[in-house]
């Protein structure tokens, strides 16, 4: 049985897609691939069944990191089921998603695991922007993904 994590941000086009490939990098770096499942969502359907943003994928391929099977999908409640961890990407999710998770679900903010990051950091969305901003997600996802996978080390071992 493994420990399954759920990355949310709200189309599932950009940040959560990209926390997600990052994740399973950093995971198979710290070893903990086989022991920890990562998927991701978003808390609207506007853009399901279609890839990730292609300025998303774009800096994923600068960094060496391939987001291409990536279909979006939407968050659906029954997934707290099987989700050990779900993190949100920002506070309008993370408030989507308690709102619908049953008591005692573990729903937190992504850049929670990031220990450098301020109390109650959130991953902007950089839809609207230029390329910059899908780069600064990376860092940011990439540092949480880091703090998650020490975490996630000393929990499953």
């Amino acid at each position: 049985m493994s420990y399954h994590v759920c990355l949310v941000c709200m189309g599932n086009i950009c940040r959560s897609p990209m926390a997600e490939v990052v994740l399973r990098h950093t995971l198979a770096e710290h070893g903990l691939d086989r022991l920890v499942t990562v998927d991701s969502a978003g808390t609207d359907g506007w853009h399901e069944g279609g890839p990730m943003d292609d300025r998303a994928a774009s800096t994923l391929v600068v960094h060496g990191l391939d987001g291409s099977a990536h279909r979006a999908r939407r968050f659906r409640s029954e997934w707290f089921g099987y989700a050990d961890l779900v993190l949100a990407m920002d506070a309008a999710n993370l408030r989507a998603l308690r709102r619908i998770a049953p008591p005692g679900a573990d729903v937190r903010l992504m850049r929670s695991f990031d220990p450098a990051a301020p109390a109650n950091a959130e991953v902007p969305d950089p839809y609207y922007g230029g390329d910059e901003g899908f780069t600064e997600v990376l860092h940011m996802v990439r540092a949480a993904s880091e703090g998650l996978a020490k975490h996630l080390a000393e929990a499953l071992r």
